[in-house]
């Protein structure tokens, strides 16, 4: 018999120890994100996924807010983020200091997500754009590389939230020991 496990016995840290302990070196970009429950499943999984910082930009709703609080189960508290304006500034810094600029989406040429694993185990920002629209085509043009998930179905899309745990799942399997 498997026995399932009850959330005591996870042995989980406590947020105080996750604040202070290294984090993996990758940074996440929501693009005029307008669904507050993707804001709050961003946070989870950039919680669950030992991420570096969130960066929300343009109309992407910053905590606290109840409808982010609800999705994101205390994530918010522990995760560190911030709010920016001005998105082309903040992939000009990070690449100053060493991140690979990535935007998670479909175009000409793209880097397909099972080809990630060949990339070098350095620091990356992953851009992850709007419902309807994507990534911005500015943001786009200012980035490393695209990323795409293979799709086999009718669909031609994920949820955005669910686009981030595929893909970041991927990446941070490269800093894990």
């Amino acid at each position: 018999m498997n026995k399932k496990l009850k959330l005591w016995e996870l042995d989980r840290i406590s947020p105080e120890n996750f604040r202070a302990q290294q984090k993996f070196p990758i940074v996440v970009i929501l693009d005029d994100i307008r669904s507050l429950n993707n804001v709050g499943s961003f946070f989870r999984t950039a919680d669950a996924f030992n991420v570096t910082k969130i960066i929300l930009g343009g109309i992407t709703a910053c905590p606290p807010h109840k409808d982010i609080r609800k999705t994101a189960l205390g994530a918010t508290e522990t995760v560190d983020w911030s709010h920016s304006e001005n998105l082309l500034e903040e992939i000009k810094v990070l690449q100053n200091v060493g991140y690979t600029v990535g935007s998670i989406e479909q175009t000409e040429k793209t880097t397909l997500l099972q080809d990630v694993a060949a990339f070098e185990a350095k620091p990356y920002a992953l851009i992850f754009g709007n419902e309807v629209n994507g990534v911005r085509q500015e943001l786009v043009d200012a980035s490393d590389c695209v990323i795409e998930i293979p799709q086999f179905g009718t669909k031609h899309s994920f949820n955005v939230s669910v686009c981030a745990g595929i893909v970041l799942w991927e990446f941070c399997k490269k800093f894990i020991d």
